[in-house]
């Protein structure tokens, strides 16, 4: 079965929501709790509607199915849904400052391991390039960390996000400079 990558819209959120849990709680599961799965869920891993509106978000559709996310962003939230976040835009980045973003990919785990991922980094990372930037910065799930080291991203920080209670879900902040080559 193949797969056709399009800019996403707003008509493709409803597919967007339904594909994320599908996809965090199939493919993290080696790596995170169910707790910090269920609790991560649209405060970390959520639609962010400013990426689909910015045009910046990719959907993978297969026949009238979405099967698969991601994008980069020109704006300074570096991860999250847009989830009990405020309306107001987040700024903007500065291409010859600032790094561009990769956000928010999520598979369907029935097409997990099939090149969504990296076909959606290629077209992202060729945005990013086109758009100015000269590096780009992430925060990797422990799952996302292998797709994105195959990418030459460098991993320059380990933390955990706090979630609500006494629960963390532990990512990792990775880099990569454009000027060394985009995959």
């Amino acid at each position: 079965m193949s797969f056709a990558l399009r800019v996403a819209c707003e008509d493709d959120i409803p597919a967007i929501e339904a594909l994320i849990p599908l996809s965090v709680r199939a493919l993290q599961a080696a790596h995170y709790s169910e707790i910090q799965m269920a609790a991560a869920l649209g405060p970390v891993f959520g639609v962010d509607r400013e990426l689909i509106r910015d045009g910046t978000y990719f959907v993978a559709g297969s026949g009238s199915d979405v099967v698969g996310c991601g994008g980069w962003s020109r704006r300074r939230t570096l991860f999250g849904g847009d989830h009990g976040r405020s309306d107001v835009a987040s700024p903007p980045l500065d291409p010859h400052r600032d790094a561009a973003r990769i956000r928010a990919f999520f598979v369907h785990p029935d097409w997990a391991r099939r090149g969504i991922g990296r076909r959606i980094m290629q077209t992202c990372e060729a945005a990013i390039a086109a758009a100015g930037f000269r590096t780009v910065e992430l925060v990797a799930t422990l799952a996302g960390e292998p797709l994105y080291a195959s990418f030459a991203y460098q991993p320059i920080e380990r933390f955990e996000i706090p979630l609500t209670g006494d629960l963390h879900l532990p990512v990792v902040r990775m880099t990569k400079s454009l000027a060394a080559g985009a995959s």
